[in-house]
């Protein structure tokens, strides 16, 4: 898909969920189970980060957070989303695929069911990502295993957008790998997400020389 076919395919799904949020407003279930990482001050970039659910979470616990969302629709809910909780991010309208990734700037980056990204786009997307962490800081990864696809409750239908544990250890072999696991579990974020899935959780910390 090309910039403008991401944008207005993400902007349809979250315009036909109207006042509703299409992921729900909780934080997602691995990211909140994360919150001992997480504490004032503590700069933190949430990556396509949709209708605010996870920035304004980060946010919560003390963080200075930049989320970066393609969807004009999204970032605007997600705005209203921060400003009844009366908590501050930054949002920033960008393509993942085409942004000028700051270079270790970040504390943690977080990258929440970011599975839009096939095999041509992710190591791009995933090398940004990487860069944008400080030496020391951590990335924090859940998306789909391969099994979602007889679960079908939320993610790409494209097995080849979906994270095996061999892929994630492949793509952080340079960085310590401070979790990895692959396990089922009942989720329930909106509309989009909710039931039995098949998930894969990431935590891991660059390199200190790096």
């Amino acid at each position: 898909m090309s910039f403008s076919d991401y944008e207005a395919f993400w902007s349809a799904r979250y315009r036909d969920a109207g006042d509703d949020y299409l992921f729900g407003t909780a934080p997602n279930k691995f990211l909140s189970s994360q919150a001992a990482h997480f504490g004032d001050g503590m700069s933190v970039l949430s990556v396509a980060d949709g209708e605010g659910r996870n920035s304004v979470w980060l946010a919560e616990q003390g963080c200075a957070v930049t989320a970066t969302e393609i969807s004009p629709v999204a970032l605007e809910k997600a705005a209203r989303l921060a400003r009844g909780r009366h908590i501050a991010v930054d949002f920033v309208a960008a393509d993942v695929f085409n942004w000028e990734w700051p270079d270790a700037a970040f504390d943690a980056v977080v990258g929440i069911f970011i599975q839009f990204a096939g095999p041509a786009e992710r190591p791009r997307m995933l090398e940004g990502m990487k860069q944008a962490v400080k030496p020391g800081g951590l990335m924090f990864l859940q998306g789909y295993t391969p099994k979602q696809l007889d679960y079908r409750t939320g993610g790409p239908s494209a097995v080849e957008n979906l994270y095996t544990e061999a892929l994630l250890r492949e793509t952080f072999a340079d960085w310590e790998i401070v979790l990895l696991r692959e396990h089922e579990d009942l989720i329930e974020e909106g509309k989009a997400h909710a039931g039995r899935s098949a998930l894969i959780d990431l935590v891991a910390r660059k390199p200190t020389g790096r």
